[in-house]
């Protein structure tokens, strides 16, 4: 595909690309915004330079996609009028990052269709984020499996997370009631077409129908097949560097080695459809 407003950059084979040659900070016009969503659905997760946007720039930006969630449970800068938009903090006093595998929010009836995560304060080195494909991963398993796991579904909830006791967060979920929806196994995207893998290991409990041992077994495969390094592009932050990416077919995760450095960065979220 050839773009006329933006220069794209691949990174890796399954996805991921840098996108040059456009300044998020001002209003995008119709034609820009349009190579931007192609380019996205084409390389599922998107990375810019030196966008040094303020909160009211950040949340332009993704609302041109859709209507911005505000997370129930992590702190945000809602004291400064911006509750959709999601800090997230760490230093040495306290090492604390998303080193599993995940896609956000899972365990809401519709959950986000994408993330806009913007790095304020970032490691000189260390901290990198990785992305993994979850069409490539549903691809990569044989025809017998991909009917197995045709119209099945998972409990995601909040029970390794945001009920757990001690997990830093701005609020929390309900032990003994968390927060949970059901979702289909195999997600099929709404414009692409194609489809993903659509469980993970933060959010999602258990296979529905299956006796515990049996989705567990199940789950923790699908966990270990997409963790293949053919599946992954990997970013590495630089002060206003963005990483957007499509939440219905991708999963990312930080990686935890520099845990003593200082990292502040702020996520908005756009509104999603219920997956199918």
């Amino acid at each position: 595909m050839s773009y006329r407003r933006i220069s794209l950059h691949p990174i890796a084979g399954a996805l991921g690309a840098e996108v040059s040659g456009v300044d998020l900070r001002e209003p995008l016009d119709d034609a820009t915004f349009a190579e931007l969503h192609d380019a996205w659905m084409a390389h599922l997760v998107l990375f810019f330079r030196d966008q040094d946007l303020t909160g009211d720039q950040h949340k332009g930006f993704g609302a041109r996609f859709g209507t911005l969630q505000v997370h129930p449970f992590l702190p945000s800068r809602k004291a400064e009028g911006h509750p959709e938009i999601v800090v997230f903090e760490s230093d040495a006093a306290r090492p604390y990052v998303a080193s599993g595998w995940h896609s956000d929010v899972t365990f809401l009836e519709r959950p986000p269709s994408a993330s806009i995560l913007r790095g304020v304060e970032v490691p000189a080195y260390g901290g990198d984020t990785m992305f993994a494909s979850m069409y490539a991963a549903y691809e990569a398993l044989s025809d017998t499996m991909q009917r197995l796991l045709s119209g099945l579904e998972a409990v995601h909830d909040t029970s390794r997370t945001f009920s757990r006791e001690g997990y830093p967060s701005a609020g929390k979920a309900s032990a003994q009631d968390p927060p949970h929806a059901v979702h289909p196994v195999v997600r099929t995207h709404p414009v692409t077409g194609r489809k993903g893998l659509f469980v993970n290991s933060a959010f999602t409990r258990r296979i529905e129908g299956m006796h515990g041992r049996e989705s567990q077994a199940l789950l923790g495969l699908l966990y270990e097949h997409l963790a293949a390094p053919e599946f992954h592009c990997r970013f590495r932050w630089q002060k206003n560097s963005i990483a957007m990416w499509d939440n219905r077919c991708t999963q990312h995760r930080a990686v935890a080695d520099n845990l003593a450095a200082r990292r502040r960065l702020e996520r908005i979220t756009i509104e999603g459809e219920r997956p199918a």
